[in-house]
């Protein structure tokens, strides 16, 4: 008896000394905690119940002249002919930093070669990387030679001469837009995309064969589509969005910035817009929202492109993927996997389609499941 008794005062005491941890701890977060679940509510509550964004136009518009002073940046190495000669269905713009010869080199060797998008899939695909100098006064003129050198060997780098950092992405995307407008105008379907991203070609390319024959490739713009997403005003994030630059509730719809597609009009559009606007906000896909909403472009939302998320490995999510964020050292894995015709037998029939439909169940649907594909990509 006094064991026992003993037992539940010791018994007692860790859960006293557990309560003032988690109350302890709770204390010292909840000033975030709160800012994070009332900005979200703000946020939800004008996305959904105002939904409207006309402010934009006054608050962001600048004129020509001023837009174009912000982005006056001249070409460091371009191709200008690269899409000359042929039907091109899919300009694709990687975004990759100047050291990153690696990942470039991967990129190239597996879902960006050219050659395979037209020898297999028989379609034009022309795939380009965008970048700025080097952020590295030091280092910046070894570098540079050494992209002159991989430049004329593979001839698909498109540079200007901004500083490549995180807060000139925008300059990055308008670099992007720019080009695909001016010298690539007949493109049906633009596409830009991170460096650490898998985009599954061959599944892609179908998928966008598909929208074109049914006469969808007009104001198409597809991806993983933020609705009613707040500034984030922590200084401590790399994303932190001041009030000055942003003083309302609620960024418009936008798409992950690790990779989307747009239809050649919206490009237009989209250079039109961005000719009037003050692009000094740095957060390149709010800054995307912000002209497709000024130009009156929505997205779509597409099951199958990532968020900041890698995708599950399995030949049930290789079947459907369009893309997958994170990778680099797996790249050349990835590819071998995701396009090895086993795939197809796989998920293809009744039972392939039942049995993918349960493993993607158990893969996707998992609380703890955030920004790779949500759950009901396991019933699409």
């Amino acid at each position: 008896m006094f064991m026992n008794f003993r037992r539940i005062r010791k018994c007692q005491c860790v859960q006293l000394l557990t309560t003032c941890f988690a109350l302890s701890v709770l204390m010292v977060s909840w000033e975030q905690v709160d800012h994070h679940v009332v900005s979200h509510m703000r946020s939800y509550s004008y996305r959904y119940l105002v939904n409207r964004y006309g402010f934009l136009n006054g608050s962001f518009a600048v004129s020509r002249g001023a837009a174009l002073a912000l982005n006056n940046h001249s070409y460091l190495l371009d191709h200008a002919d690269a899409c000359a000669g042929g039907d091109v269905l899919l300009l694709l713009f990687v975004k990759s930093s100047p050291e990153n010869l690696e990942r470039r080199r991967a990129i190239r060797s597996t879902w960006g070669n050219a050659t395979y998008a037209r020898q297999r899939l028989g379609a034009g695909v022309r795939v380009l990387f965008a970048l700025g100098l080097h952020p590295d006064a030091g280092r910046r003129a070894a570098v540079q030679r050494g992209l002159l050198a991989e430049d004329r060997r593979h001839g698909d780098l498109v540079q200007q001469d901004f500083v490549d950092s995180f807060h000139n992405l925008t300059r990055k995307l308008l670099l992007q837009v720019r080009w695909a407008h001016t010298r690539c105008g007949h493109a049906r379907f633009f596409m830009t995309a991170d460096d650490d991203v898998f985009v599954h070609m061959p599944n892609l390319v179908r998928y966008l064969e598909g929208v074109a024959r049914a006469g969808k490739a007009r104001d198409f713009w597809v991806g993983r589509v933020h609705r009613g997403a707040p500034p984030i005003r922590r200084k401590d994030s790399k994303y932190y969005m001041s009030h000055e630059m942003y003083p309302w509730t609620s960024y418009p719809d936008y798409t992950a910035g690790a990779g989307y597609v747009v239809s050649g009009d919206v490009v237009g559009k989209l250079y039109r817009a961005s000719a009037t606007l003050n692009s000094t906000l740095y957060i390149d896909d709010v800054f995307m929202g912000i002209c497709a909403t000024v130009a009156g472009v929505s997205p779509q939302e597409h099951v199958y492109f990532s968020g900041e998320g890698k995708a599950p490995y399995h030949p049930c999510i290789y079947g459907a993927m369009m893309t997958s964020h994170g990778h680099v050292t797996d790249i050349h894995r990835l590819w071998r996997e995701a396009t090895d015709p086993a795939v197809t037998r796989t998920c293809s029939g009744l039972l392939g389609r039942l049995y993918c439909t349960a493993v993607k169940t158990v893969l996707l649907c998992k609380p703890y499941n955030f920004n790779t594909y949500p759950c009901k990509a396991a019933y699409s």
